[in-house]
């Protein structure tokens, strides 16, 4: 495997504070790295960064061995994807209304002349596009439903699939199973798990229930203070003195 991802040296302040403080690390194509921590350890902020959402101060983000482009939407075409810890829907628009307006979005498909040219209409061949990724979700039966009226789990797989829809890389999971019961947890890990065997997706994902960070990441990085205090498999991290000592609260 090659490596897609690669974290250089990152570091980035607010107020004089390093919330994240010289972090490297690096994700291979294909793979996936879960990131762990207590609160205010970096974790989101160094996540944010590799998104685009905020810009680094020193160091470097590389994307197939290239400079990222510093605007999160730049970054979402060359092939990062990002769901959210609060799921953000559209009120009153369907399941599959969501992909198709990801989709065209994600393809500068939108604006005065697609709607000379197509009245305003989404293609077959949009459609049929979306259409495949919610099979792929398992929502392909509620395609037309609203989706502000589907269950949480079924709300978070709607987001999933809107990421997807753009054929992404690398997918950035935050906290995906936020408010989710043990059922709908396991639902969406099959889901994602399903979806790497058969794309080749990479992820990062970030989330407090270790349980769903063991049964997604290949890899887990530990970060304490805006630092990497840890890194390797799940078991090594989590049994690691320092990792203990930092955010597990258990004295070795």
């Amino acid at each position: 495997m090659s490596t897609l991802l690669d974290v250089r040296d990152v570091s980035k302040s607010f107020g004089g504070n390093a919330v994240v403080n010289h972090v490297s690390l690096s994700v291979e194509d294909g793979s996936s790295l879960g990131l762990v921590g207590s609160n205010g350890a970096g974790k989101t902020t160094l996540f944010r960064l590799i998104a685009g959402e905020l810009a680094v101060d020193s160091g470097d983000i590389l994307f197939q061995g290239r400079t990222l482009p510093p605007r999160a939407d730049d970054r979402a075409r060359i092939g990062i994807a990002r769901t959210f810890q609060i799921v953000e829907l559209f009120g009153g628009q369907t399941v599959l209304d969501h992909l198709l307006v990801a989709l065209q979005a994600h393809q500068r498909r939108q604006g005065p002349w697609r709607d000379l040219v197509h009245g305003g209409r989404t293609t077959p061949e949009e459609r049929a596009a979306c259409m495949e990724i919610l099979s792929v979700v398992g929502l392909d039966d509620r395609a037309q439903a609203p989706a502000s009226t589907l269950p949480l789990g079924e709300r978070r797989a709607v987001e999933l699939a809107r990421a997807l829809v753009c054929g992404p890389r690398l997918l950035l999971a935050d906290e995906p199973s936020s408010g989710l019961d043990g059922g709908e947890t396991a639902q969406l890990i099959s889901i994602i798990n399903r979806v790497r065997r058969e794309t080749g997706l990479a992820i990062v994902v970030v989330d407090h229930d270790l349980a769903t960070v063991e049964a997604l990441a290949d890899h887990v990085v530990a970060m304490d203070a805006g630092s990497v205090i840890a890194h390797g498999t799940f078991a090594e991290v989590t049994t690691n003195v320092d990792v203990m000592r930092s955010w597990l609260g258990v004295t070795p």
